[in-house]
């Protein structure tokens, strides 16, 4: 049965806080909007991921107040904050529906909270709400070929190298190759939604 989009298999939930040993998960919204707008001043976030560039406080505004109720409301898109217990943002992971059981995930991480590991114990902690509250089995993972953070972060969590595809990311208009990897809920020892037969090869 192909997926009919969002809403269709995914209810609204309201969003959850997550907790990991060193941070709290929860959405964002407008008492976040400044926090966004200065991280995403980061180049490095502006290059590598889809965030406008220049990006603009009402970017900031948008994705707070808008993009990120919208997504949780209409279950296409399920986006966290991660914060330190000072309450400084030092992540952003969002998981987008592509097909039933299956959420594309996305993140960065504030620039000068970078190489501590947080970002790694966010997609991980996320990971596991996907697999254990939202019937998700599959958390797919796609960076533009390069952006070795992002992969970095990705192997750290346990994600499978798959390979690159060719022109499959936009990014402000141009196309560009990617890499792509998975984790599955038995990577982190959890059972699965639907089952799942290997390919023996």
């Amino acid at each position: 049965m192909a997926y009919a989009g969002p809403g269709a298999h995914n209810r609204p939930m309201e969003p959850p806080t997550l907790t990991t040993t060193r941070l709290l998960l929860r959405t964002v919204g407008p008492q976040d909007t400044d926090a966004v707008h200065a991280a995403c001043q980061d180049p490095d976030i502006q290059r590598w991921t889809t965030v406008p560039s220049p990006y603009l406080l009402e970017h900031a505004r948008g994705f707070t107040e808008r993009t990120v109720p919208a997504g949780w409301a209409n279950g296409s898109m399920f986006t966290f904050g991660a914060f330190l217990p000072a309450g400084d943002l030092v992540a952003m992971v969002g998981l987008t529906m592509l097909s039933l059981g299956t959420a594309e995930i996305g993140y960065w991480g504030t620039k000068e909270h970078r190489g501590r590991g947080y970002v790694t114990e966010a997609v991980l902690a996320v990971s596991r709400w996907a697999f254990t509250r939202v019937s998700i089995d599959r958390v797919e993972w796609r960076a533009e070929v390069g952006n070795a953070a992002s992969r970095a972060v990705a192997a750290r969590a346990g994600f499978a190298m798959e390979g690159t595809l060719r022109s499959a990311i936009n990014n402000k208009g141009v196309r560009r190759d990617c890499w792509v990897g998975s984790l599955l809920p038995s990577d982190l020892g959890l059972p699965s939604t639907a089952p799942y037969i290997p390919a023996r090869l």
